[in-house]
């Protein structure tokens, strides 16, 4: 099964394209994955994400015609990067008539007993922690880094160490990851939950609640 991965939940937008079967995945091994990029993009996902879309399909000698899922991280993130790409997966899947998989970020990032963190902005951070088996047993959720009681170690935004008490080792989203954490759904793909991306927290902008009246000349 050729998969395309994709993640806009931090500043630095995943797209890789992997080869996942069943078997690999029952033997405790990652899919292999083909082509993978990286992109440093702040809060340029919808201008960076067709591109490195195109470009990891090209880096593995495949067409979007070749795929056969997509998997797709539903955050914790920003409210318009995770939009970006909850909603292209989404499209992508229904115009080429796949099945599309969504997982929480934080399970894509490094494996075994952790707790994962990642920039929440308003100097807070998204978390969830794990059991050595990779099981998340608490999060995902958002906290002041300095409320956060949770065992480490910590992976993921080295920012947060110092107000965090601990070392943070640097770890992102990977396209294994992702399929790692997709793996169940793509075993069993009518098992599969609608796309419904992990906000945690209400958008920045909101509509005003009242209106002002305009006066007449």
């Amino acid at each position: 099964m050729l998969v395309l991965a994709l993640d806009t939940a931090t500043p630095t937008l995943v797209a890789g394209v992997a080869r996942w079967d069943a078997a690999r995945w029952s033997a405790g091994r990652d899919a292999e994955v083909l082509a993978e990029r990286a992109v440093p993009s702040g809060t340029k996902h919808a201008e960076l994400l067709t591109p490195a879309i195109q470009g990891v399909l090209a880096d593995a000698g495949l067409t979007m015609a070749d795929l056969d899922a997509i998997v797709v991280g539903l955050g914790p993130g920003p409210f318009t990067g995770l939009r970006v790409g909850v909603v292209t997966a989404a499209a992508l899947a229904d115009a080429l008539g796949r099945p599309v998989v969504g997982v929480c970020s934080l399970d894509a990032v490094g494996t075994g007993a952790r707790t994962v963190v990642t920039d929440a902005r308003r100097k807070e951070v998204y978390w969830a922690t794990y059991a050595a088996d990779g099981r998340r047993t608490d999060g995902p959720a958002v906290v002041r880094p300095a409320e956060l009681a949770a065992d480490g170690p910590y992976l993921g935004d080295p920012a947060f160490a110092d107000r965090l008490g601990g070392h943070v080792t640097a770890a992102d989203v990977t396209t294994a990851g992702l399929l790692r954490a997709a793996a169940p759904q793509l075993a069993d793909p009518a098992s599969a939950a609608p796309l419904v991306p992990l906000y945690l927290r209400r958008p920045d902008a909101t509509p005003p609640t009242a209106i002002k009246a305009v006066s007449q000349p």
